[in-house]
């Protein structure tokens, strides 16, 4: 390893080369590390979208399966009875529900109704069967209840409808464009000169 002196002082102490890039190497990491935060934060949006898109069709074809016995049917094949308590009633609603969340069209509220369903299933039809998911049968009630009170929070993401109606402003990509106005705004002031009364 060659030693050179620091540059600007006649006795300093000695640095070595590989200090040198030692130091470049972890500042390149860390800026590397926030550039890919940066990213993943610009593509979230788009990511809760596409999210939307695959939690609403799944839960559409749920639907889709009981009341017109297409996609394998309801279990055991064909359709549940009209007008039965619950099955065909949660059908309607993963149908409709899962419809308006697959196109991203009043999300929240249909996020909540489906959400209520699934906790109903749970709750009502697996619970009483065991106390943990696995033994009665409800993980996919309990994931599809979690997945839709997520979106309730979250809003549509990108890609959905409620934007075309000028709800899009309270969805997800709405808030990241928000929070990134402010930090640009913020990033201004900063760089202004300070004001004082």
């Amino acid at each position: 390893m060659s030693k050179t002196s620091n540059p600007g002082t006649s006795d300093g102490p000695a640095v070595t080369a590989a200090d040198t890039g030692k130091d470049a190497g972890a500042g390149a990491g860390v800026e590397g590390a926030a550039g890919l935060t940066a990213r993943l934060d610009r593509a979230q949006p788009y990511a809760l979208g596409l999210f939307r898109i695959v939690a609403g069709l799944l839960f559409a074809c749920h639907g889709a399966a009981s009341l017109f016995g297409v996609l394998g049917g309801a279990k055991g094949g064909g359709t549940v009875e009209m007008d039965t308590w619950p099955g065909w009633y949660a059908a309607v609603i993963q149908l409709v529900a899962g419809g308006l969340v697959l196109l991203g069209l009043g999300t929240r509220s249909a996020a909540f109704l489906a959400s209520g369903s699934m906790a109903y299933a749970y709750f009502k039809v697996h619970q009483p069967e065991g106390l943990f998911p696995l033994q009665n049968g409800g993980e996919l009630s309990a994931l599809f209840c979690w997945v839709f009170l997520l979106l309730v929070f979250t809003g549509p993401g990108a890609l959905a409808l409620d934007r075309l109606f000028g709800a899009g402003t309270r969805d997800g990509a709405g808030a990241a464009a928000r929070e990134r106005k402010t930090e640009e705004h913020g990033e201004r002031e900063e760089q202004g000169t300070p004001v004082t009364a």
